[in-house]
């Protein structure tokens, strides 16, 4: 994850670098909601920025987001749509579901068209469904909706394999927990960019719940 911003007039090689470099983010379905994960640590370049890096974030009771991309973008991106939650929340009266959530970033990134080097996890729980929600939302306002696991950043191909193999429908939370670590530990150990503490949470019928 990378701490400076990419204008949309850099070079075409310097950009696309940029855009693969940085963090792992994953999400799964389980039975009953969705897991969300990713680790700690933020690079500059060849440099460890920090090793404590937030890059899960509770939206709203029922949603939370990953981050991936340029740190300034992506806290921008997060400071919105948890200030667009809020409002839609004060208005409506009811806490806003994950779709919504989505497609709110993905406006914000679609109407930056690239100014925002961010790539974002959205999952949570579906009060009107009831069921675990799952999207990915790139840097261009593609939105993505999955009905098994989504992994997004340079480790992406690691966790990717893992889940490729292991992720099953109607899984425990704690079967998803032990999952989701696998995978980002697969990425830990292979992509220079990801490393330090992993950061999950759980999202059901009860909420959002911080596992570590």
């Amino acid at each position: 994850m990378m701490g400076n911003n990419i204008n949309p007039q850099t070079n075409e090689k310097d950009y696309l670098k940029a855009i693969h470099s940085g963090t792992t983010t994953v999400g799964i379905i389980v039975n009953g909601g969705v897991i969300i994960g990713t680790e700690s640590q933020a690079t500059a370049g060849y440099t460890v920025a920090t090793k404590q890096a937030q890059k899960l974030f509770e939206v709203n009771k029922y949603v939370a987001a990953t981050i991936s991309g340029g740190v300034a973008d992506c806290q921008y991106v997060v400071n919105q749509i948890s200030a667009l939650s809020r409002l839609k929340e004060v208005e409506e009266g009811e806490v806003p579901e994950p779709k919504y959530i989505a497609n709110i970033t993905r406006n914000i990134l679609f109407s930056g068209r690239s100014f925002f080097l961010s790539l974002m996890i959205v999952g949570g729980y579906s009060e009107k469904e009831k069921k675990g929600k799952l999207y990915g939302i790139d840097l261009l306002g593609t939105l993505y909706e999955e009905d098994k696991f989504i992994s997004f950043g340079s480790g992406s191909p690691f966790s990717l394999g893992v889940l490729e193999a292991d992720w099953k429908p109607n899984m425990s939370v704690n079967e998803g927990i032990e999952l989701i670590k696998t995978a980002i530990t697969s990425s830990r150990e292979r992509d220079a960019a990801s490393g330090f503490k992993i950061q999950i949470c759980t999202i059901d019928k009860d909420g959002y719940k911080q596992i570590q």
